[in-house]
């Protein structure tokens, strides 16, 4: 009974403790979109101020301090398509344009974002409420134990401190736990090593969700003005209407691209991206990448040993592909045309010592080495996580987020990176699986 009563506790506390992140997690989405209206809403209004006012923008703005220019919406009196955006100066009426159509585009532009958001915390809320269930078991553990132990006095005031302890923890909080009590300071000690970890699970989930909303930002601000190009002058001019067609389709590939790759790592977080481990070549995983690679990609010239020895391995050959994929891909961005990208298959010999006996065992990988502008050693120790880009790739178009789906894959297959990269000369990557 007494175990029982001490699992519903830990349950309920569990509940409450992801209850709370949940709802820091809201917060931090409705500050991030309400911060997102607003901006827009004012780019687009002193767009045109702008295209009104031209160089004489700032004198209209410092009589609008004074008290001599008025600024206003109105309807007029009817339904909301009539929204006017009104500057006046004493009784002239400088602008007077209908808003509607741009507010609604930057409410739908909104609305995407908080589908998103919502996607992400269906999907992260599995994943979320197991992670902290199993940070909570220990305390479980010690909590259940606790009665056997004969040399200490554990009444039930003790449980009462631990558990309004636990309850008024929150994934903020940065300073120790104390409980006040030499017989819980095993207790106490895990505790505050549980929310250590909390704490640095709480920030890393907060730098996500701000990363990924400035990622979207800039293609949702490039599709909009481009959107408000075509409604001024798009109608009438064919030139601006390829132009804008041509560059909406591109940040909405990237948008989707971007939307995908976190969906994938939501899943990932969440556990449920399936994977069947079967017996895979990895020769033939590198020959097809290799031949996807000459008839997509003709500005480098790919190598690879085709009579390399046969490495097999027991994974998913769709994720390792995807992985290599990646990798290949960013090779190729950051090596200039015409050099060598090269692609291979083999295993990499590994001493151990075991009872005083050495041992060689041999372990597969599989490698891309670039001879491109390769990284600064800093660069490498963060190039995993997610959203980071080096400042000397911020020219080249990507999202920050390839690599990090690669770790998460190879992570799954028991396996590391091995990375050797000096600037100006090239980037080897390694990725070697323990079989």
């Amino acid at each position: 009974m007494a175990k029982n009563k001490e699992q519903k506790n830990m349950s309920s506390i569990a509940l409450r403790l992801h209850g709370k992140f949940i709802w820091t997690k809201v917060g931090l989405f409705f500050s991030a979109n309400l911060f997102l209206f607003i901006a827009l809403s004012f780019l687009w209004l002193y767009s045109i101020e702008s295209r009104t006012f031209g160089d004489e923008l700032y004198k209209y703005i410092v009589e609008w301090k004074d008290g001599d220019v008025s600024r206003y919406f109105t309807t007029r009196g009817e339904d909301l398509s009539n929204l006017t955006y009104v500057v006046k100066s004493g009784k002239d009426v400088l602008i007077s344009e209908n808003v509607f159509q741009p507010f609604m585009i930057i409410i739908s532009m909104i609305i995407l974002a908080v589908i998103f958001q919502s996607i992400n915390i269906i999907f992260s809320y599995y994943g979320e409420h197991k992670s902290i269930k199993k940070t909570l078991k220990p305390i479980n553990d010690m909590a259940l134990k606790a009665e056997e132990i004969s040399n200490m006095s554990f009444d039930e005031a003790k449980f009462h401190t631990i558990e309004n302890a636990i309850e008024h923890i929150s994934p903020e909080q940065t300073t120790e736990l104390s409980l006040g009590d030499n017989d819980l300071q095993g207790i106490e000690a895990a505790m505050n090593n549980m929310l250590t970890r909390m704490h640095d699970t709480y920030l890393q989930q907060a730098r996500f969700v701000n990363d990924a909303s400035h990622e979207l930002r800039t293609p949702i601000s490039v599709i909009q003005g481009y959107a408000n190009m075509l409604d001024r002058w798009g109608k009438e001019d064919e030139e601006i209407l390829e132009e804008s067609i041509a560059a909406i389709k591109n940040e909405s590939d990237h948008m989707n691209h971007l939307v995908e790759q976190l969906l994938f790592l939501a899943r990932g977080d969440a556990g449920r991206n399936p994977m069947t481990f079967e017996d895979v070549s990895l020769n033939e995983v590198m020959r097809e990448i290799y031949e996807e690679s000459l008839m997509i990609d003709e500005d480098h010239v790919y190598k690879y040993d085709e009579k390399a020895q046969d490495v097999h391995l027991n994974a998913d050959a769709s994720m390792i592909k995807q992985a290599m994929r990646i990798l290949v891909d960013n090779a190729a961005k950051y090596t200039s045309k015409g050099d060598d990208i090269v692609l291979s298959v083999g295993f990499e010999a590994v001493e151990s010592e075991d009872n005083g006996r050495k041992e060689t065992k041999y372990k597969p990988y599989i490698q891309v080495q670039d001879s491109g502008i390769g990284m600064a050693e800093v660069d490498v120790k963060h190039m995993f996580e997610r959203f980071y880009r080096a400042d000397d790739t911020r020219k080249v178009q990507g999202t920050g987020l390839g690599l990090s789906i690669a770790k998460w894959i190879v992570d799954k297959h028991n396996g590391h990176f091995e990375i050797v990269s000096r600037k100006e000369i090239g980037t080897r990557i390694r990725i070697v699986f323990t079989t």
